[in-house]
């Protein structure tokens, strides 16, 4: 077969499906329509709003980086609406990957897999760092200091980050309903610390912090050089922070607080009715985190003046300094239950879309057993829990969250496609949910999607572009000669070179 024909050669929706019941590949499904929205939200709430908030604040947006937020959302919201239609067709693990592997071929399925590799297990560990600082914090204030050097983002050696990555695949490896069962108690705990700071920071609001709700634009350090938004490379405008520029370039820095509705696809194996509670699961827990987002930015700029915003840890430093320590102390709290969810789920996505890649054939294919008693892909948890306890115990990542960004972005872009694709290729496939408005709805997922990724730095571009290249050379070198497609079309006599 020539290497063109190859590298698209496509797998039908019916050989996935078909794959999920084979022995030793099958996951347990246990998860509800209501536990797949608490898995959403799990994800979603954690160091977009406990951390970035402050961050994008002072940097980027001023009051406006609730406009920021509600626009984030608003793409994910698009994109949302074709991955509901997907996940509920091609309920298989693996979410964008799987998705691709039935629409665009096997080459690019194994670029948006090694894109969410990047995605997922970066994202996991960069949590892993924020959630050693405010473990550290918190030990602080009952007066046990943690070296620097051994916790927070500048710690040469993080033992709590690796810690908490070890413990959240522990908990994985174990059993899907397990997992669900502990995210779920702390996602009731993160919510309501969250709707605390809503409620109880609106009292403290002064008007005067909202002025100007849109600062003008700025030159500062931040946007300077390859730190620059691409957008403002490309067409020449000179870099500013603030003002419109800034609160699309907030938008692109944001978008990492929205990463994890997309993880409820990988989920897909796993879920009951996953026809139904798919779409409900994604959609779902997508709206009630932008509202959430909104209300919570909109307090905490009303509470303390934008530029007086901590980065570390805006929401609890906002109510200490309205002179609210008990407060305080109830968020950090909040916040450690929060980001655990995140590692939690992030891991969880990430396991999965390793899972399927290596049932695949296009990673080694011993990842892919499924543990006898647990039903759970072990293997491929554990080996993904120990590469992102070490990047999290040896690495200092938050400078390449942006990358995450870009990751998740080129996923969306590609699940958007893919939809108008099937369509067109498989209309006779039955859809328990329809994205409406094709192709009006997946065209404008995708301009929103490309709009936001021109407004990250240059430098994450380069990044992203090297890691692609990286995946290209491991597809052509294991990926395209190993995979089951290509065993098969060996097998009845064909040439895979």
């Amino acid at each position: 077969m020539p290497v063109a024909a190859s590298v698209f050669r496509t797998k039908t929706v019916e050989q996935s499906v078909r794959e999920t019941k084979e022995p030793g590949h099958r996951l347990r499904r246990d998860l509800s329509a209501l536990d797949l929205v608490v898995f959403g939200v799990g994800v979603i709430i954690g160091t977009g709003i406990f951390v970035l908030t402050g961050r994008v604040a002072r940097e980027y947006a001023g009051p406006a980086v609730a406009i920021s937020f509600a626009i984030a959302g608003l793409v994910c919201a698009l994109a949302a609406l074709c991955y509901a239609e997907f996940a509920s067709t091609v309920p298989v693990a693996g979410s964008a990957y799987t998705f691709s592997y039935a629409t665009l071929g096997e080459l690019p399925a194994w670029i948006i897999g090694w894109d969410l590799i990047l995605e997922m297990a970066l994202a996991a560990a960069v949590v892993a760092v924020g959630w050693s600082g405010y473990f550290a914090s918190l030990l602080s204030t009952i007066g046990l200091d943690l070296p620097p050097d051994l916790a927070g983002e500048t710690a040469g050696f993080n033992i709590p980050a690796m810690l908490i990555v070890l413990v959240v695949t522990a908990v994985l490896v174990a059993g899907i309903k397990i997992s669900s069962r502990i995210n779920a108690i702390m996602v009731t705990i993160k919510v309501a610390v969250v709707l605390l700071v809503i409620i109880a920071g609106a009292f403290s609001i002064k008007l005067a912090n909202y002025k100007p709700f849109i600062p003008p634009a700025v030159t500062t350090e931040t946007v300077e050089g390859v730190r620059a938004p691409l957008i403002q490379v490309l067409f020449g405008v000179t870099p500013v922070a603030f003002g419109w520029f800034g609160v699309f370039g907030a938008v692109a820095i944001v978008f990492f607080a929205f990463i994890g509705f997309d993880i409820v696809a990988t989920t897909a194996e796993e879920a009951r009715r996953p026809q139904r509670d798919l779409p409900i699961g994604i959609l779902g827990s997508l709206a009630l985190c932008t509202l959430l987002y909104v209300l919570v930015s909109l307090v905490i700029v009303g509470m303390q003046h934008y530029s007086d915003l901590s980065e570390a840890a805006p929401l609890a430093d906002a109510f200490r300094a309205v002179g609210q320590p008990f407060f305080a102390g109830l968020i950090s709290v909040g916040a450690i239950f929060g980001l655990t969810t995140v590692v939690l789920i992030l891991l969880l996505g990430q396991s999965r879309v390793f899972f399927a890649m290596s049932r695949d054939g296009l990673l080694p294919e011993w990842l892919s057993h499924v543990h006898p008693r647990f039903g759970t892909p072990a293997r491929s948890t554990i080996f993904m829990g120990v590469v992102v306890a070490v990047l999290a115990g040896l690495i200092p990542l938050s400078a390449l969250a942006e990358l995450v960004n870009i990751g998740t972005l080129f996923a969306f872009v590609v699940v958007s496609a893919s939809v108008m694709v099937l369509r067109r290729t498989r209309p006779d496939l039955p859809r328990s949910f329809r994205t409406p408005l094709v192709p009006l709805v997946p065209i404008l997922s995708i301009l929103a999607c490309f709009f936001v990724m021109l407004n990250l730095p240059a430098e994450t571009w380069i990044r992203f572009v090297v890691w692609m290249l990286v995946g290209a050379v491991i597809y052509f070198a294991y990926g395209r000669r190993h995979s089951r497609l290509a065993r098969s079309t060996a097998s009845n006599g064909a040439s895979v070179i």
